[in-house]
């Protein structure tokens, strides 16, 4: 199997590949969630020294990927069915209005920055870069709430869709289940046309829509060991 020792060693044993690698395998789907990831494990795999590997760990944690607990270790971060649901109800409540609120406050240069989030979301589907798309998708919905002018609702936006992005990359039961990019042109259109209802309807539908594609039952513990399942990300890490 590829490691990534070399590289580590090259930049300081950066902690980069490994959180690269077990992003990748979460949202593959090759890591499910729950999954408990040793720190001597992914020491041995990546050759570098537990600390990195700890350093790594602690990033993932802060992008909520991984849960951190006392004396039991890291595990891929397993958000429960009643929280997947009501993330979603709460976007469905607040963001149609949010974005009615961006019409009536967008001006062209609004509207030049959604187009572009659009073209960098594009991009990165058409790369395949699933996790990149994600973030993308979820800094478009930001944006509109920034675009709407009220500090509350884009906090309450922006932690909603940090969750929510967490829930999409465990739980998407299809592939396509990252915003799809005609849902966020017509809200584009709507908003440049200012047209509050239409982009309240929008907004609403395509919450919902996404929610639909969200299957948040518990998956069956995986047989393979985490060298294995990791495999193919550390080489694609360590070729890059």
């Amino acid at each position: 199997m590829a490691r990534v020792g070399d590289k580590a060693a090259n930049d300081g044993q950066s902690w980069q590949p490994i959180h690269a690698a077990i992003t990748g395998a979460i949202l593959t789907h090759d890591l499910l969630p729950g999954t408990k990831l040793p720190e001597d494990e992914l020491a041995a795999l990546f050759s570098v020294s537990r600390t990195v590997v700890r350093a790594a760990l602690q990033a993932l944690a802060h992008d909520r990927i991984v849960q951190l607990e006392k004396n039991r270790g890291a595990f891929v971060a397993q958000p429960s069915k009643k929280e997947a649901k009501e993330v979603f109800e709460a976007r469905a409540l607040i963001e149609p209005k949010v974005a009615a609120m961006a019409a009536n406050n967008a001006r062209p240069s609004d509207i030049v920055r959604l187009k572009r989030c659009l073209a960098e979301e594009e991009e990165a589907v058409h790369q395949q870069k699933r996790g990149e798309a994600l973030l993308l998708s979820a800094r478009f919905h930001e944006s509109i709430a920034e675009i709407a002018n009220h500090t509350v609702y884009f906090d309450i936006v922006r932690n909603l869709c940090a969750k929510s992005s967490l829930i999409i990359a465990l739980y998407s039961a299809r592939v396509d289940i990252f915003c799809e990019r005609h849902a966020h042109d017509a809200l584009v259109e709507a908003i440049a046309n200012k047209s509050a209802h239409d982009a309240e309807e929008l907004m609403l539908s395509h919450i919902v829509d996404l929610f639909s594609g969200i299957d948040a039952r518990e998956r069956p513990a995986s047989t393979r060991d985490l060298a294995e399942i990791l495999g193919r990300h550390v080489v694609r890490v360590a070729s890059a």
